[in-house]
């Protein structure tokens, strides 16, 4: 069965819009867990925008007691600043199940696409290292269309994260067929490599079992955006419920 980890940051930034601890991320990840969520994500940004580092120092202390994957993403090449010590130092202090390497700018609104291996793979192969040093898997944030996938095992990932978002605008627009063949050969590519495969952003309900059905042995599917927007109707319960419905189906 795939995998559900339930990216929490848009909790926090409905919380940061206010100040204050309301709503509670810690909370609302214990709503998921205890609706069956296999594990909850993180991506915290150096500008503070959602996830704070003591948001992730918490949530460390919470999936460590649950028994469950941590997954931090970010950028490891975002160099600390006051409020944020850095992706590495943070992993290095909760030594997370797995993080996950996304290029990432501070103008980006959301991640929006994978590594260029031809610029980052060198750059990349001592971070990897590293973070493998403190027991965490490595998956790294790539493009369907990329030709290059097999790099990433060379540089030392044991996993890609297949940037999904051109699948779920073409799902949305009614002809996702080429996507779906797309995404499918990148799956089959990285697993030729030994890589595992994950997938996330801008997946749904509405276009989740599709993308399963066409996309093979996919581990883990990393949900916040859509999964929160649907939860402030149906609450979190019956949508991470709805969630593991599918990937069990």
């Amino acid at each position: 069965m795939t995998q559900l980890s339930v990216n929490v940051n848009k909790i926090a930034v409905l919380r940061n819009s206010r100040g204050g601890t309301d709503p509670d991320v810690l909370q609302a990840a214990r709503a998921c867990l205890d609706a069956g969520a296999h594990g909850i994500t993180v991506h915290p940004r150096p500008d503070r925008r959602h996830i704070h580092a003591e948001d992730v120092l918490a949530l460390s202390a919470l999936t460590t007691a649950r028994g469950v994957e941590f997954n931090i993403e970010g950028n490891p090449f975002a160099p600390p600043r006051e409020g944020y010590p850095g992706l590495l130092p943070l992993c290095a202090q909760t030594r997370p199940a797995q993080t996950t390497l996304v290029p990432d700018g501070d103008g980006q609104l959301t991640s929006d696409h994978g590594f260029d291996f031809g610029r980052d793979a060198e750059r990349l192969r001592p971070l990897i290292a590293e973070l493998k040093a403190y027991g965490c898997r490595v998956s790294l944030f790539v493009d369907a269309g990329n030709p290059d996938i097999a790099q990433a095992a060379a540089i030392g990932a044991d996993r890609i994260e297949l940037y999904t978002g051109p699948y779920a605008e073409a799902h949305a627009a009614g002809d996702a067929g080429a996507m779906l063949a797309l995404f499918a050969d990148a799956a089959r590519r990285a697993q030729a490599a030994g890589l595992g495969v994950n997938a996330g952003h801008d997946l749904s309900q509405d276009n989740l079992r599709a993308f399963l059905a066409a996309v093979p042995d996919v581990l883990e599917v990393s949900i916040g955006h859509a999964l929160i927007s649907e939860a402030l109707y149906a609450g979190l319960d019956a949508t991470v419920k709805g969630y593991l419905a599918q990937l069990a189906s």
